[in-house]
């Protein structure tokens, strides 16, 4: 549902579209419960008071990292936002301490290098661009300050790169309790060799593509002295979820962009 706070004529305002989901335009007449908007599109549209939002014309032209900055959280201002920063090629964007990640559909391999894990190593949260490896790094840090299990949830609908963040957090993972190889081998090539593993159970064949039931649990164990010993896969079924307790737990939200 809309809001009717601050709406009057001349308003810079949302409202529903059902080609686009969401357009925007300005208040020319109010009516009661109905107003008529100017779209930016050049149409002329009428809707309900209740059903349109009121747009952000002061938001900044690149959009904000941290969706808690928005004047408006409300619908159309968070997908405007995000729209704004993935054609920018920013493809995460915080909103508190929730990571949204939206899919690229494209390798991005300069933000994923041993300099970006080096760089998000030890950083306090929000100082630098949102990032799957600060999300990694705050539950890390908190396993150690607290010496307490910590949980990183990752969820999003088929396809939206579900299995690819959860690499990446391994792999952050990995470098930050990487130790002395063993058989020529550092842990974090030996947690990337246990890859194949995480796309078989990311990639069952379904109607839509890999929407499977069951998803994979993945451990990672550290010793003591913060060093990763082992890592292991659980599968679990998504509607009950794995069948142990989570002390703490992070959130990366993964979206799939649509036209």
């Amino acid at each position: 549902m809309g809001t009717a706070v601050n709406i009057i004529v001349g308003s810079h305002v949302w409202v529903e579209d059902p080609e686009l989901a969401w357009t925007d335009g300005q208040v020319t007449k109010i009516n009661g419960q109905e107003v008529e908007i100017q779209g930016s599109n050049g149409k002329k549209m009428v809707a309900n008071l209740s059903k349109i939002y009121p747009k952000d014309t002061e938001a900044p032209a690149g959009g904000v990292d941290d969706m808690t900055k928005l004047s408006y959280l409300h619908e159309p201002g968070i997908l405007e936002n995000l729209k704004t920063r993935y054609e920018l090629n920013e493809i995460y964007t915080y909103t508190g301490n929730i990571l949204i990640a939206i899919n690229p559909f494209q390798r991005l391999p300069h933000i994923y290098d041993s300099h970006m894990m080096q760089q998000y190593k030890g950083a306090p949260f929000g100082e630098l661009s949102p990032h799957v490896f600060a999300v990694a790094d705050v539950a890390y840090r908190a396993m150690i300050n607290e010496g307490k299990s910590n949980s990183i949830l990752v969820s999003g609908e088929s396809g939206a790169g579900k299995t690819e963040t959860t690499k990446m957090l391994m792999r952050y993972l990995a470098f930050l309790g990487g130790r002395a190889a063993t058989e020529g081998r550092t842990v974090e090539q030996q947690v990337l060799e246990s890859n194949p593993v995480l796309e078989a159970f990311g990639n069952a064949k379904t109607v839509r593509n890999n929407k499977s039931r069951f998803g994979p649990f993945c451990s990672e164990f550290f010793n003591n002295i913060t060093q990763m010993g082992r890592s292991g896969f659980k599968k679990f079924h998504k509607q009950y979820g794995p069948a142990r307790s989570m002390e703490k737990m992070s959130s990366i939200s993964c979206v799939q962009k649509t036209n």
